[in-house]
């Protein structure tokens, strides 16, 4: 491991971090805005009014990360030099969870007033500090003098970020075990920054102070103690007037014990002297008090247990803090990061907790499973969903308490936090507030799978469609019943009711095609792509989706046969949007038409399109080709080119559109303004029509790989009613994506 990491570390560039421009610097112009005489511009507007600095620079989104290295978990006083790597490590956890951008500072001092003079003339810099690895008490002093001192938030993470955690996974702990806050007795092992911030903060949650003992190295911090002047001035206000003792004294009979000292100090018969249903937060590292498994086989009733390591359920890691506490704080320009902003924080983990979980949460943590409970109390790091929860939660408290000082709108606000995290978030959010304003009812023909029934419950929750679910009634209510899914489904099942009207709208379709009326009978009862197909077409149900259990081309057959293509098409075709970094574009054909001729190609195009439209996107289609403008004249060059002249010469067409063109020359400005400034297209195409189905697959499936896009699809054009077909492997975020992209089809179909 140590010469893994001194690779990661050392390979150029070296460190974790750099600074990137966000800003063009290609031509003298950019320059002279850039710097000078450019800059003197906002510099004016700034010394009018410093608030401008939010608008005109980077204040806004940039925490300084301080440290003087006297405390680094693990490795204890190594100095500011040493604790650099460490800095820049909270550097990256910062961009990598919340986007925030970060300096890390790392000042050789000791002295408490020299630090804090140093890091208040910093104040101009910076939207926030947070402070770390600042040894007890000295972390007590300075945070409270910069707090007093400076008018943005200081937060310093040792202290305050395993309180959150930890209070968060306390209010789920005492709601799984039955207990009430105001009754727990709590023991604490450490008395230093973090188990003194962590004992006020779980008062603050409705702990009784009176019920918490704490013990250092030398015993349980005693009123005896206080009195001879034995603990310092912050862990004091935690002396209890009870007998001396130890780790085993404070434990008996305690409903909880926090660890936040050394490892191995906690035995079995201290856990077995605990109260019923012990709740145990273990969490030195990299060894705690007591390993997980010697806590949990140590009695026979419920330990709900935590720890700080990622291989143990329930790892407290304060990652889930303070990247999203700062978020919310910048965002709002709040002025201090308060204890309501904190509670709020701890909330919003604990209700997170409860709700299903991505499956690429699941996946990324080796399939285990992830349902509340006991060895479930606390989100898990890498799930995306913390940023959302947490950081309006924190917006919203900072704005209630005064500490804000601007106001935002909530739902506006998750929408913008949406967009940090990707464009293929941005553009899926205005589907699905279209989709949320009307739902729709959306037969699922796959009913009876899992993840199609974790899809239907947050369909529900989030308002974007009315799911029914196509199958055996009673094993889609164990489902529910055994992912406890708070949700009543809507349950159509073939087998037990009348659908004698659905193979006489089967039989009438398909009898000129070779079907007879008990294969009719047995599609219907047999085959959910047959009954969810004739459902939607009977108008029983407004869209369809399936596949994610079967081939393409086998779930695409049925709706084709009966639902057919709308009657200005001809044709159905298989559209992807790709998303980068600040450009969307929609991709077809990938899954549909294996060799299409200039008649498909030209339609394919229109319903794209359309397609764009839906998500807000004005289209610029280009047809694609390895020839640029008849470069090269043969079959296959002819139908594109052929297509696109066709939509040109169009009048209802109201979007530009050229080719035959190559890749590049369609989406580069520079080529399209340059070498072809007489093409249609004046900015770069959005709409990408490859020539056959095998160049379109590969081309998405490449720039996904390679070029780091983000695929929402396939989304299925050009059919009488909507019928998307999942991918195999499809998760439930992607499912829910495409039955809103369904409701919204619906609802045009309807306008």
């Amino acid at each position: 491991m140590d010469e893994d990491a001194l690779e990661y570390h050392g390979t150029d560039p070296p460190g974790k971090i750099e600074i990137s421009t966000t800003k063009p610097t290609n031509t003298q112009r950019d320059l002279s805005l850039a710097y000078s005489p450019g800059v003197a511009a906002p510099c004016r507007e700034i010394d009018a009014d410093a608030g401008e600095a939010y608008r005109y620079t980077t204040k806004g989104n940039l925490v300084g990360v301080v440290s003087n290295g006297s405390a680094v978990l693990g490795l204890g006083d190594i100095g500011a030099q040493a604790s650099k790597p460490v800095m820049e490590g909270k550097g990256v956890l910062f961009k990598r969870f919340a986007d925030i951008d970060v300096f890390d500072i790392e000042l050789d001092l000791d002295d408490t007033g020299a630090f804090v003079e140093a890091v208040a003339a910093m104040e101009p810099t910076f939207g926030g500090i947070n402070l770390e690895d600042i040894a007890a008490p000295a972390c007590f002093e300075i945070e409270e003098r910069l707090r007093e001192r400076l008018s943005i938030p200081v937060f310093h993470d040792d202290q305050h970020g395993t309180a959150i955690i930890t209070g968060a996974a306390l209010l789920n702990a005492v709601e799984i075990s039955g207990k009430d806050l105001a009754d727990l007795e709590v023991a604490f092992a450490g008395a230093g920054a973090a188990a003194v911030a962590t004992a006020k903060f779980y008062v603050s949650l409705g702990v009784r102070r009176e019920n918490i003992t704490m013990v250092d190295i030398d015993g349980i911090l005693t009123t005896e103690r206080a009195e001879a002047g034995d603990l310092n001035e912050y862990n004091r206000q935690f002396a209890s007037d009870v007998p001396e003792g130890g780790v085993a004294e404070a434990m008996d009979g305690a409903d909880a014990f926090v660890g936040l000292s050394t490892g191995d100090i906690v035995s079995q018969e201290m856990v077995r002297s605990m109260a019923d249903d012990p709740i145990i937060f273990a969490m030195a590292n990299p060894d705690p008090e007591i390993d997980y498994e010697s806590a949990k086989t140590a009695r026979d009733d419920t330990v709900i247990m935590a720890t700080g390591r990622s291989d143990y359920p329930n790892q407290v890691n304060n990652v889930l803090g303070f990247p999203f506490l700062f978020r919310g704080a910048l965002d709002v320009r709040a002025t201090e990061i308060n204890e309501a902003m904190k509670v709020a924080a701890a909330h919003a983990l604990a209700e997170l907790a409860k709700q299903d979980v991505p499956d690429s949460v699941v996946k990324a943590y080796g399939d285990q499973p992830l349902q509340f409970g006991p060895d479930y109390i606390i989100p898990k790091p890498l799930d995306t969903r913390v940023l959302f929860e947490v950081a309006p939660a924190v917006a919203r408290a900072a704005i209630e308490s005064g500490a804000a000082r601007v106001e935002r709108d909530v739902d506006e606000y998750v929408e913008r936090l949406e967009a940090r995290l990707g464009k293929s978030r941005e553009m899926m959010r205005v589907v699905l507030n279209k989709a949320t304003s009307d739902p729709r009812r959306i037969a699922l023909a796959e009913g009876t799978d899992e993840t199609i029934v974790r899809a239907a419950a947050q369909m529900v929750d989030r308002g974007v469609a009315e799911p029914v679910l196509i199958g055996d009634e009673d094993e889609i209510r164990r489902t529910v019943a055994d992912l406890a899914l708070e949700f009543d489904p809507d349950v159509v099942d073939p087998e037990s009711g009348d659908y004698g009207n659905y193979v006489d709208h089967l039989y009438e379709r398909r009898r000129r095609n070779g079907v007879t009326r008990r294969e009719a009978e047995t599609m219907i009862h047999d085959d959910t792509n047959y009954f969810g197909s004739v459902m939607v077409d009977r108008g029983d149900a407004d869209a369809m989706l399936t596949g994610l259990t079967n081939h393409y081309p086998s779930a695409l057959r049925p709706p084709l046969q009966v639902i057919g293509t709308a009657d200005d098409a001809d044709y159905a075709a298989g559209v992807y949007m790709l998303t980068f970094k600040n450009r969307v574009v929609f991709v077809a054909d990938a899954t549909v038409n294996q060799s299409p001729d200039a008649d498909v190609l030209e339609e394919v195009t229109r319903h794209t399109a359309e397609l764009a439209r839906r998500f807000d996107v004005d289209p610029r289609a280009a047809l694609l080709s390895y020839s640029d403008f008849g470069s090269v004249d043969n079959d296959g060059t002819r139908k594109p080119r052929e297509a696109a002249q066709r939509l040109r010469d169009d009048p209802d067409v109201d979007f530009p559109v050229d080719g035959e063109m190559q890749a590049d020359t369609a989406v580069v400005e520079e080529m399209l303004t340059g070498t072809y400034e007489f093409s249609d297209l004046e900015k770069p195409a959005n709409v990408l029509v490859f020539p056959n189905l095998e160049a379109g697959n590969i081309g998405y499936k490449l720039l996904q790989r390679l070029g780091g896009a983000e695929a929402i699809g396939p989304m299925l054009v050009g059919m009488d009613e909507p019928v998307h077909v999942l991918q195999r492997g499809d998760e439930v975020t992607d499912i829910v994506n495409l039955a809103a992209v369904a409701t919204v089809d619906a609802q045009g179909n309807e306008s």
